[in-house]
């Protein structure tokens, strides 16, 4: 909740109060657009406000209301409480207070632009991002989840990469741990293993279980990994799920058909599918290290968790923000086909940003995926 005096100004109080039988210490009640999502799946429709709200606030979050005394002239606007899994970093109670400044920027921006990037926000783990793209410049670090539809089907690739083209050795010291995960669950499923007995599941706790072992490398986790399990220790930097089935949705249904539960620990509660991996399923592979700072905080003041932090290197992750690497398969009998083709490799993408013009063709060497 926060104050804000942009209420005030947009409504006309002195006509109000002029009104006959209005009851002293009356309030004016708001209520701004809900969030839906498209049919019966959880992606986000494009978010508009509901009009007369925005012309009372400038407020463009969705889910909010809004509160004026007719006496006093005093006005309230009330935010919604954001998920943990989220970030944190949305717009701040001064920042939303400030609407009308909020607008001018927006007006800045060409409608193009706020088209061609609304795709990306999801993914960011940004609640201030999920409808819109950020109104600030990316320094260091993009994370963008883009896909196309072909007569409804759909593809969901995410790639990371450094803004200025140039990956710094902490950004290029996750970025290849991460790689190194999603390679490490595609090469899982392979010839010399029965398809049908690759649980999912498994999956998730092989590129977990991944992560933690780089993380230690790179001096931010010591201990015994066996240990680090227990407390869980992977769903810290991974709370999301490892991937899911691809279609006629982003987030296919079937993930869990009838006797198939959903494991209630952390991480493994937001896999989209716990079934056997079958041949013809249609899947993403999804791994991320991410440095989230609710999440953080909650391990470090953890002592089952925070035994196994160095918290002097942590401290130069702050404000990292996170990798993920996405990549579209479909299980063969053989294993698997990859079917996303975009710079993946440092070395890749170094050389594309560096000229972008021209044709990207992956980069020949000993490594399949």
């Amino acid at each position: 909740m926060c104050e804000s005096s942009t209420l005030t100004y947009c409504v006309s109080l002195s006509e109000l109060k002029a009104k006959d039988g209005l009851l002293s210490e009356s309030v004016v009640v708001l209520q701004g657009g809900e969030q839906t999502q498209r049919y019966c799946t959880d992606a986000d429709v494009l978010f508009r406000q509901e009009f007369f709200f925005h012309w009372t606030s400038g407020v463009t979050e969705p889910d909010c209301y809004g509160a004026v005394h007719v006496d006093s002239g005093k006005s309230i606007l009330f935010v919604p409480r954001l998920p943990e899994s989220y970030d944190g970093r949305s717009d701040s109670s001064d920042v939303l207070s400030s609407s009308l400044q909020i607008a001018h920027v927006l007006s800045d921006l060409k409608p193009a632009v706020l088209l061609t990037l609304v795709c990306i926000c999801p993914s960011c783990l940004d609640p201030s991002q999920l409808d819109r793209p950020p109104v600030r410049v990316r320094k260091e670090g993009s994370l963008f989840d883009m896909g196309r539809e072909y007569y409804c089907d759909t593809s969901d690739i995410t790639c990371s990469f450094p803004a200025n083209g140039k990956f710094t050795a902490d950004q290029r010291a996750i970025y290849e741990a991460v790689l190194k995960s999603c390679r490490t669950v595609m090469a899982a499923i392979k010839p010399d293993v029965c398809v049908e007995c690759v649980k999912w599941t498994d999956m998730h706790r092989l590129a977990d279980k991944g992560h933690l072992e780089e993380l230690v490398k790179i001096g931010i986790l010591h201990g015994s990994m066996e240990d680090m399990i227990k407390v869980h220790l992977g769903p810290v930097f991974m709370p999301h799920g490892l991937g899911h089935l691809l279609g006629i949705d982003m987030h296919n249904m079937g993930g869990y058909p009838e006797g198939v539960e959903r494991i209630n620990e952390p991480g493994l509660m937001n896999l989209l599918m716990g079934r056997l991996v079958q041949e013809r399923m249609v899947l993403t592979v999804e791994p991320g290290i991410y440095f989230i700072n609710h999440l953080l905080y909650q391990a470090l003041v953890n002592p089952a968790q925070s035994c196994f932090i160095n918290n002097q290197v942590l401290a130069r992750f702050s404000g990292f923000g996170g990798v993920r690497v996405e990549k579209n398969i479909t299980v063969t009998a053989d294993g698997i086909e990859l079917l996303t083709c975009v710079p993946r490799t440092v070395e890749e993408i170094e050389a594309f940003t560096a000229d972008s013009a021209k044709p990207f063709s992956p980069v020949i060497n000993s490594e399949k995926f």
